[in-house]
């Protein structure tokens, strides 16, 4: 069975983002949200995003709660924040494939790439 995984690294501080808020939707004509995470203190989520029965191949988006995260550390930021809700689509095509979508943040920037 297929498997969607996480993983969010604050690179302004050098740290995994801990306490990041996490949604997953489908990315259909009408978005469904499927469901919230939370990093723990490595930057992940305790466990898959997505695996088992409920896995299945389409288009989905993560949406990483930046602003939330980073007001929470001790970053000078500008008001309004530069970066807030971080939405990533992407498609999972192979049923038995392990789709890690990581997320790089910083106040001012980010990145992700699908990774092992």
């Amino acid at each position: 069975m297929g498997r969607l995984t996480t993983h969010v690294l604050d690179t302004a501080l050098g740290k995994p983002a801990k306490g990041l808020k996490i949604e997953l939707w489908t990315a259909e004509d009408t978005p469904r949200h499927i469901s919230t995470h939370e990093t723990n203190n490595d930057g992940r989520v305790d466990g898959p995003i997505l695996d088992g029965a409920a896995f299945r191949t389409g288009s989905y988006e993560l949406r990483f709660h930046a602003g939330e995260y980073l007001k929470a550390t001790t970053q000078q930021l500008s008001e309004p924040l530069f970066l807030d809700i971080i939405p990533i689509r992407f498609g999972m095509a192979e049923p038995d494939g392990h789709y890690h979508v990581p997320l790089l943040l910083s106040p001012f920037g980010y990145s992700t790439y699908r990774g092992s």
